[in-house]
């Protein structure tokens, strides 16, 4: 090894043990962020309840406890919460929010969850959008949209084709972003080893399922969903912010 190899590794040694230290030093010092969504606390339990509307025009909901149950398996200062939106026509809507606590691994893949339960995405057809939202202010969320395929033997015992229009983005106290890799390798680190802050990170999703052909007027309908759900439990943007 010459001479200049040697100082190279050295210096890069000494970095790699730098940003260890400041990374510890931060891990030691660090207090959870704010969310932002709506949450309140739940009795004898260090996670919170996060307040997904009960009412919203023309639908009806419940929580799905079912859906919370695979939920479960996140570390255990998650928080979540994952409720139903059927209109009368029969569409239907899943919404799911889940919150990060101190480990921000509560906050996984969606293509994990999906393909788990046998949809196939249609990478093709995927994209990063925005939706047009006008409260508490108007602005544009933006959000990845996933459709995926599912075939399923339907009662006559023919197989069936069904589409999922998956729609999701992040949000913590001050910003929302359809961007995971931002958050995560960027915002976290930096406003951590800043401001020994852990943001508290909130993984917003609404599912809807259709017949091959739907996907534009159910898209459509996920957006009036959306607009007409998110500024009831989401706090961010803050008005006067």
């Amino acid at each position: 090894m010459n001479r200049q190899t040697l100082v190279l590794t050295v210096v890069v040694l000494a970095l790699i043990g730098a940003t260890a230290a400041l990374l510890g030093h931060a891990k030691s010092h660090q207090r959870l962020g704010e969310p932002g969504v709506r949450t309140r606390p739940m009795p004898n339990s260090k996670n919170l309840e996060i307040l997904l509307p009960e009412t919203t025009p023309g639908y009806t909901s419940e929580i799905l406890t079912n859906s919370e149950k695979v939920l479960a398996v996140l570390p255990p200062d998650s928080s979540f919460r994952v409720r139903s939106y059927t209109a009368a026509d029969g569409f239907f809507s899943q919404v799911s929010v889940v919150l990060m606590g101190s480990d921000r691994s509560s906050i996984h893949k969606p293509q994990i969850c999906l393909t788990g339960q046998g949809w196939a995405i249609d990478n093709h057809f995927s994209d990063v959008e925005k939706i047009p939202l006008d409260r508490p202010v108007a602005y544009d969320l933006p959000v990845n949209k996933l459709i995926a395929t599912k075939q399923f033997a339907g009662p006559d015992g023919q197989v069936q084709t069904a589409r999922g229009l998956y729609v999701y983005w992040f949000v913590d106290a001050d910003r929302c972003t359809a961007n995971s890799w931002k958050w995560m390798t960027w915002w976290v680190p930096r406003d951590l080893l800043l401001n020994g802050i852990l943001e508290r990170w909130a993984y917003v999703s609404y599912f809807s399922a259709c017949s091959p052909g739907q996907e534009a007027a159910t898209y459509e309908r996920m957006k009036k969903l959306i607009a007409a759900t998110v500024p009831e439990f989401q706090l961010v943007p803050r008005v006067g912010k």
